[in-house]
């Protein structure tokens, strides 16, 4: 294993490490969001696009590795197929980003109905 593949394993890690934490921030501000059935949907596309980028780190993390405790045939097509699903919503939740940006549309909202307390009792029947 080289200096570069120390590095990238230092990298990969450290960039794993603050998604996951800024996942669980996310998850938490969503949660009051949802609470008070407005949610930005600018938020919501980025929350999309770091849960896809925080899978992408940790197969990459594992795909660096995984190259020095050997591999078989099995664990590379999952490896590429991790990857792919990865870079797939990286690049959706980007799009998505882009298009919102650029339309000038970072203020929607998604505003849920209240539910009555009818329709909350007798779903609790």
């Amino acid at each position: 294993m080289g200096g570069i593949d120390i590095l990238l394993l230092i990298a990969y890690f450290i960039s794993f490490i603050c998604a996951l934490l800024l996942m669980a921030a996310l998850f938490l501000y969503f949660r009051k969001r949802f609470r008070a059935r407005v949610v930005s949907l600018f938020m919501l596309a980025a929350f999309f696009f770091l849960g896809a980028y925080t899978v992408k780190m940790a197969v990459a993390f594992w795909i660096r590795f995984s190259i020095t405790s050997g591999d078989s045939a099995v664990y590379a097509a999952l490896k590429s197929q991790g990857w792919a699903i990865a870079q797939t919503g990286t690049t959706l939740g980007l799009v998505i980003l882009t298009v919102l940006m650029y339309t000038r549309r970072q203020d929607l909202f998604m505003i849920f109905p209240a539910v009555k307390e009818e329709a909350k009792r007798d779903a609790d029947a």
